[in-house]
């Protein structure tokens, strides 16, 4: 592939000439596929009896697989039922060097498209609070419709600056997530495009919206929490020379050692200032490891980090009660499961989450917690990500069908099934598990799949 001739004497000015001729030689090699498994919905050893395409584990992550070149898993009814996640192998790093919890508050400041996202929500098994922003309002719609894909039942997208979110949220989050916009030049090889519009993204303006975002970061991580800094360029002012900049305005820092195992190389202090703390920071070469370019640092802010109050809280207020009605009668008739926590109505839509919600007044909210559904006319209509947060025995009445069955290939297209059955709202599941509702009407089985999400052929 064509690279631009500029970054080429940037890299050859780095590296010594044995490891820049291995560095070009990568460019002549394929690139790599990952997915990622979704653990909300399906366990690690379960998948890997049930993958209809030849893997390999990915050494970096304990849920993250190569697959070959030519498989499809994107058009696989299985990626309709959110049982994975397609992503870059090197891009899974930074969301494993971040080991959420249950019960953390996290922070994903540059979150979309949402792979790392919905990578941060698997650990923290549907428990804390998990808020995914970016401030770009087009990338938001990919990021939510991943987040209800991926069955996340915790998770507040936002759509604001870095320094709005700053102001809001003082010293909230035990984890953030900094997925820096880069460069790119870790991409070239998994991108052609990323490489032609290399000089729309150079470095210095990068690392103009870089230092913007950092300045903030700090305000909103608690003491003793942990920030993860990632980007996917090799450039050592938008890596090494970021984080050399942060420690030196945040001295309450301390650069948490990475381990290096599986080809992963060490930061390279001698590009920037020369401080040997930055060899505990990591990069992934496309000449060392199955992936593309990576940088990853982690660090941890000093002090005690305070505990978050655990469990659910209720809404009590008598008129939400009265309001939810509705969903009551239909929980009662069509799940096997009680659905608590913090439950908020806007409008006629009802919406709950694990924990009751900080205060996002003036902010815009593109996605709050658990969309459960809307109540109309004294009924409740249950949503599709409702549906695709539940497991098949969750559900009263279900039907399933086989992954390669026709039935699975005209409910993704949205047609009517003509099948006997129960009359009511029965999940709709491949191989055991959901896809989305359908509602039993005689002899005919009526097609709730959601028309943006229909398969067009």
């Amino acid at each position: 592939m064509k690279l631009p001739e500029e970054f080429l004497r940037k890299m050859e000015g780095l590296f010594d000439a044995e490891e820049y001729e291995k560095f070009l030689k990568s460019y002549d090699m394929p690139r790599f596929y990952g997915l990622r498994v979704n653990t909300l919905k399906v366990g690690v050893e379960e998948f890997k009896k049930l993958s209809p395409f030849e893997i390999e584990p990915i050494p970096w992550t304990k849920d993250g697989f190569y697959y070959r070149e030519g498989d499809n898993p994107g058009k696989h009814p299985y990626y309709n039922a959110g049982l994975y996640y397609i992503q870059e192998p090197s891009a899974m790093l930074p969301g494993a060097i971040m080991n959420t919890e249950p019960g953390d508050y996290v922070l994903d400041l540059c979150a979309a498209p949402g792979g790392k996202t919905v990578q941060m929500a698997a650990g923290m098994k549907g428990k804390g609070l998990l808020v995914a922003n970016d401030i770009n309002s087009d990338r938001v719609k990919a990021l939510v419709k991943n987040i209800e894909l991926c069955g996340i039942t915790n998770a507040i997208v936002t759509n604001e600056s870095p320094d709005k979110l700053a102001r809001k949220f003082c010293g909230f989050f035990d984890r953030i997530l900094v997925d820096a916009p880069c460069s790119g030049e870790g991409m070239f090889r998994k991108d052609e495009d990323a490489a032609k519009s290399w000089g729309k993204f150079k470095c210095d303006k990068c690392c103009s919206m870089q230092r913007e975002i950092l300045d903030n970061v700090d305000e909103m991580l608690k003491p003793g929490g942990y920030l993860v800094y990632s980007t996917c360029t090799f450039s050592p002012e938008e890596n090494e020379g970021m984080i050399s900049e942060f420690l030196d305005k945040h001295k309450n820092y301390d650069v948490v050692e990475i381990p290096k195992a599986y080809g992963i190389d060490n930061g390279r202090p001698e590009w920037w200032d020369n401080n040997k703390e930055l060899l505990k920071t990591v990069r992934l070469w496309p000449h060392k490891v199955k992936g593309e370019g990576h940088f990853v640092a982690l660090l941890r802010k000093k002090g005690e980090r305070t505990a978050n109050e655990k469990g659910y809280a209720k809404s009590k207020d008598s008129n939400m009660i009265k309001l939810m009605e509705p969903f009551y009668k239909f929980a009662h008739e069509n799940l096997n499961i009680n659905i608590d926590g913090f439950f908020v109505v806007k409008g006629n839509n009802l919406y709950c989450l694990p924990e009751e919600p900080p205060d996002l007044s003036g902010i815009k909210v593109a996605k709050f917690g658990w969309y459960l559904g809307e109540i109309i006319k004294g009924r409740f209509e249950p949503s599709h990500s409702f549906a695709l947060s539940l497991k098949k025995e969750d559900i009263r009445k279900t039907i399933s069908f086989g992954a390669d069955s026709i039935e699975v290939s005209k409910y993704l297209k949205g047609e009517t099934l003509m099948l006997e059955g129960d009359p009511g709202y029965t999940g709709v599941l491949v191989d055991g598990y959901t896809l989305g509702w359908a509602k039993q009407t005689k002899d005919m089985l009526k097609n709730l799949y959601p028309k943006g999400w229909r398969k067009m052929q």
